[in-house]
């Protein structure tokens, strides 16, 4: 492999936080900036790098935040710009840097873009969206939305439908449209000159609509799949390497796409020679955890080794030398990381929790932690709709529920173990009421566990996950093999161990993982020399890892 091209993104750990649930300043029961801004001092002495923060454009929230009514306007509940700059000030001034979410691929329907749109077919702001007539008295189409339901809606007043591949307030832009591509650019601008440091962009291999065939339809399923007229069309990449000349160029920023599809794909929008982006996130070891069926990921489908690892060590070694890789289990789509595929009772979680941790940290690409990651936060395990914010839920509930293809009480199991409301409850950061989050009623409940499971707590406790966090990404600091090593995978057919090493620059870095809760027969470590960096267990058993054990060595 040629000489590593160096980034300072490559080099970086992201700390991804959801505002509305991270710290809440004023007691309304939202997070917000300024709650962000208070808590700046414990994300530097973790260590982390770049913080990115989940949409706080203004918005009316009927996907909290990712429906947006104006891009260049904070939401009213996170605060004012000037509560922004503030906020970005103090990221600089800890030597850490801010990245933006971009959701470009719809706005809100209150977004005034689609006040006009709506008015009439001869409105300038019309073809900023995509209308198109029915078809034999439905849908132009048979594509279903990513939200369940019909991608159609039709409006009475023009007598024609919208498209909106998420929820009927989402209607999808225009990027055909080059009037709405420079708007984009120019609001893209706009921030990088307030001194933003990136973009993550937000489903972002859907913005070029090439066709609007119907798509296949599955077994069992209402709906076409847009994804072949949608999904990583060739429009998408011209529009991206214009907006890499219009944009991207002149500034220093981290790019990270939000992209479904194998390591194919992901070759076309992240290279060596940087004409797209610099990531993108994968999401084939999340999905391929899926039932198969057309539920989809409503089931009680787990996380065995060998799907997960296979499939990582795959884009491990696909992108290897080509492109970089954004290292995740987690973030405010998926459920907690430990609940997933780790395990969450007092026994081991603490153990998966490392395990896990060690797993993120030492693959090749940039690490990416979730809020509340560092501190093990579980599942909430809801046990009624009710509970539910999320708007997927409800969707969900009422195609398969409500119709009666699924019985009620699965759905909820499957919710528990799958929804995205898992990943948003308030982060945890003392024993006080509401964990710390607001002296007023938290907009989703908080965890009971905070009790056991909080900031504060962990902050005192040197064998805490949080202070195991903090050392390893003071070691990825330290040696450049975390960054920069090549990946070797070991032992793959090993049902028990996920074991790798890294290698540069004349040191080699060797990891095994027990992703399991039992004993694992395991000589990998006892015949590997050199120095142990890091491991959630105090002392080894010769010839065996223990119960989600985790060695890292370097020679």
């Amino acid at each position: 492999m040629s000489e590593e091209r160096k980034a300072w993104w490559k080099e970086a750990v992201v700390y991804q936080i959801y505002p509305r649930s991270f710290a809440d300043s004023n007691g309304d029961g939202i997070g917000d900036l300024n709650g962000i801004t208070a808590h700046l001092d414990y994300l530097k002495e973790l260590g982390v790098d770049v913080i990115w923060v989940s949409p706080i454009y203004a918005s009316p929230n009927h996907d909290n935040g990712y429906d947006i009514s104006d891009y260049r306007a904070i939401m009213k509940e996170f605060g004012t710009m000037a509560d922004f700059d503030r906020m970005l000030s103090e990221i600089h001034a800890r030597g850490m840097k801010l990245v933006m979410d971009l959701v470009a691929n719809h706005s809100s329907n209150e977004h005034q873009w689609f006040v006009e749109s709506r008015k009439g077919r001869d409105n300038p702001y019309r073809d900023y969206y995509i209308w198109r007539d029915g078809v034999n008295g439905g849908p132009p189409n048979n594509w279903g939305s990513c939200f369940s339901g019909s991608a159609w809606e039709y409006d009475e007043a023009s007598a024609q439908y919208y498209l909106h591949l998420f929820t009927k307030e989402q209607p999808d832009l225009n990027w055909a449209n080059p009037k709405v591509r420079q708007s984009i650019f120019e609001m893209m601008r706009w921030w990088c000159d307030k001194g933003i440091d990136g973009f993550r962009m937000d489903v972002i291999g859907m913005i070029g609509k090439e066709n609007f065939d119907d798509g296949p339809v599955a077994p069992g399923a209402l709906y076409g799949d847009f994804s072949p007229s949608c999904m990583h069309t060739e429009a998408t990449h011209r529009y991206l390497r214009e907006m890499r000349q219009e944009v991207l160029n002149r500034y220093d920023l981290l790019t990270v796409g939000e992209t479904s599809g194998t390591t194919e794909n992901a070759l076309r929008y992240e290279n060596e020679d940087q004409s797209e982006l610099n990531m993108v996130f994968a999401f084939e070891h999340n999905d391929g955890l899926n039932d198969g069926t057309e539920l989809a990921k409503w089931s009680d489908h787990g996380a065995p080794l060998n799907d997960v690892r296979s499939t990582l060590n795959r884009w491990q070694l696909a992108l290897q030398g080509k492109a970089w890789n954004t290292v995740y289990l987690g973030n405010h789509d998926q459920p907690r990381q430990v609940s997933r595929y780790g395990c969450d009772s007092e026994l081991f979680r603490v153990k998966s929790a490392k395990m896990l941790a060690t797993l993120i940290h030492t693959l090749r690409g940039t690490p990416y932690v979730y809020q509340g990651e560092e501190l093990g936060m579980t599942n909430i395990y809801f046990t009624d709709i009710s509970q539910y914010q999320d708007v997927e839920n409800h969707n969900a509930w009422k195609q398969w529920v409500e119709s009666g293809r699924v019985d009620a009480q699965d759905m909820l199991r499957y919710f528990a173990r799958i929804s995205r409301d898992n990943a948003r409850t308030p982060m945890q950061w003392n024993t006080q009421p509401n964990a710390g989050f607001t002296t007023g009623t938290p907009w989703l409940p908080v965890n009971k566990n905070y009790l056991l499971i909080n900031a504060e707590d962990q902050m005192k406790d040197p064998d805490s996950v949080y202070r195991y966090y903090q050392k390893l990404i003071a070691l990825r600091h330290a040696h450049p093999v975390i960054v920069y090593g090549r990946f070797v995978p070991l032992l793959e057919d090993d049902p028990n161990v996920w074991a790798y090493q890294r290698v540069y620059a004349g040191k080699t870095l060797t990891v095994a993982l027990n992703w399991t809760g039992r004993k694992a027969p395991c000589t990998l470590m006892d015949e590997t020399a050199g120095q142990e960096l890091i491991s959630n267990y105090p002392t080894h058993q010769k010839g065996w890892l223990q119960p989600y054990e985790a060695i890292v060595k370097l020679s």
